[in-house]
C-alpha cells in the first residue's frame, strides 16, 4: 500500500513550528519544502532554522536553482533523504552522488513538463523519482492524472525505483493514484489546510486501506 507523507510548506519559523506541532502526534514520513525565491516565487524556512521530532523519517524536497549550494548543509542535516529537481540550473549529477557517499537516499523531482527519458542519467542514479503536480512554493494546485503516465515511463528506466507524487493529493483522488503506481503520495493542503488535520490524515489512510482489501 502507498504511504501518505504530510507536507510541511512553509516561509516563517513561527509557521513552520506550529506545522510541525499539528502533524507530529500522527505524522510518520514527513515531506519538508525547501524554497530559495529563486526556482520557486517564494522562500521557505532556511536550512539552518528547519528541525524534526526524531521518531519522523524526513524527505526533503528541495526546490533551489543551485543544488550543489545546499547539499553540504543538509547532508549536516541527516534527512532520511533529499530531492532535488532536474531542471535546476547545474548538472545534479554530483550533488546526488555526494547525498548517496554519505548514506542520504537521493531523489529527482521532474515538473509537468519534464519527460522522464530526457534525465534518464538521473532516474538512474537516484533512490526516488517525484512526480511533481502542484504549484511550486504553495499548498494546493490540481492533481494532473495525465502525469500517472510518468510512472510507466520511470518504470521503463527502473522497474523498481520508489516513485513519489506531489500535488493536489486529496480523498478523492488518492485512490487512482495509488493504483496507478504511486508509492510516496505527499499531501499538502489535504491535510493542512483541514481543520483537523489529524482526522484529514486518518481519512486518506483509510480511503487507501478501505480499497487494498476488496
Amino acid at each position: 500500500m502507498s504511504e501518505i507523507a504530510p507536507c510541511v510548506t512553509c516561509e516563517t519559523e513561527d509557521e513552520y513550528k506550529a506545522t510541525v506541532e499539528r502533524l507530529q502526534p500522527f505524522a510518520k514520513r514527513v515531506h519538508i519544502d525547501l524554497m530559495d525565491g529563486q526556482f520557486t516565487p517564494n522562500f521557505s524556512v532556511g536550512v539552518g532554522k528547519m528541525w524534526w521530532p526524531q521518531e519522523w523519517v524526513v524527505d526533503i524536497h528541495a526546490m533551489v536553482t543551485t543544488p550543489s549550494q545546499y547539499v553540504d548543509a543538509l547532508i549536516q542535516m541527516r534527512p532520511s533523504m533529499v530531492i532535488f529537481h532536474a531542471e535546476a540550473s547545474e548538472d545534479i549529477t554530483p550533488t546526488l552522488q555526494k547525498l548517496r557517499a554519505s548514506g542520504i537516499k537521493a531523489g529527482v523531482a521532474l515538473l509537468k513538463s519534464t519527460v522522464p527519458e530526457s534525465v534518464q542519467t538521473y532516474i538512474e542514479n537516484v533512490d526516488h523519482v517525484l512526480i511533481f503536480s502542484g504549484e511550486l512554493g504553495h499548498y494546493g494546485g490540481t492533481a494532473s492524472l495525465m502525469q500517472l503516465e510518468k510512472v510507466r515511463l520511470i518504470r521503463n528506466i527502473r522497474p523498481s525505483i520508489e516513485i513519489g507524487w506531489d500535488g493536489g493529493a486529496n480523498v478523492e483522488n488518492i485512490f487512482s493514484l495509488s493504483q496507478g503506481g504511486v508509492d510516496v503520495i505527499n499531501c499538502g493542503g489535504a491535510v493542512n489546510k483541514a481543520d483537523d488535520p489529524a482526522a484529514a490524515y486518518k481519512a486518506l489512510s483509510d480511503e487507501l486501506g478501505k480499497h487494498s482489501v476488496i
